[in-house]
């Protein structure tokens, strides 16, 4: 049998995730909301060649397993296996995310900087716009250079609930 991508989700307090995997690893943890859930699913098929089934499997399990614990603070990081589907500055914006730690925040300037692209914040706030790994890759840590929330797919709400909870304004 053909291997397929498959997708569930999971109910976090701030809004619902789509999570999907393919052959062992994570491709999608976003928001059901928003404009780019759509083209973030046929990014996946068309990349990978096949359709996209709901289910579950392993990976899925963990990472519903790990946000669980996120959202309970008993998680500040995360060990689930990923794969990122984008162009390669897409790609290296999206790792970088991992380096902003657990209950801190940067501006997409700083962000730029630390990539040595000092000139691009406007190219980093776009490629962070288009995450497929939220929360494990923590785009909501970013912020404005004015320390303003800015978009986020999951909306300004569920960005601002990420940072209070991280932040222990959140009572559980």
């Amino acid at each position: 049998m053909e291997e397929k991508i498959i997708r569930g989700t999971y109910d976090s307090p701030c809004g619902q995730l789509i999570l999907c995997s393919y052959k062992g690893k994570l491709y999608m943890c976003d928001w059901a909301v928003g404009k780019k859930v759509d083209s973030t699913l046929r990014r996946l098929e068309k990349t990978l060649k096949t359709e996209i089934v709901d289910g579950t499997s392993p990976v899925i399990a963990l990472a519903q397993k790990q946000l669980k614990e996120y959202f309970s603070r008993q998680r500040r990081s995360f060990s689930v296996p990923y794969k990122l589907i984008g162009t390669d500055f897409q790609r290296m914006v999206w790792s970088s995310l991992s380096n902003i730690h657990y209950g801190r925040t940067i501006s997409y300037g700083e962000q730029a900087r630390r990539l040595g692209m000092p000139q691009s914040a406007r190219a980093v706030a776009n490629a962070n716009g288009a995450n497929p790994i939220s929360i494990l890759l923590p785009c909501h840590r970013v912020v404005g250079s004015d320390k303003k929330l800015t978009g986020y797919g999951g909306g300004l709400d569920a960005k601002r609930f990420l940072l209070d909870l991280e932040q222990g304004h959140v009572r559980l």
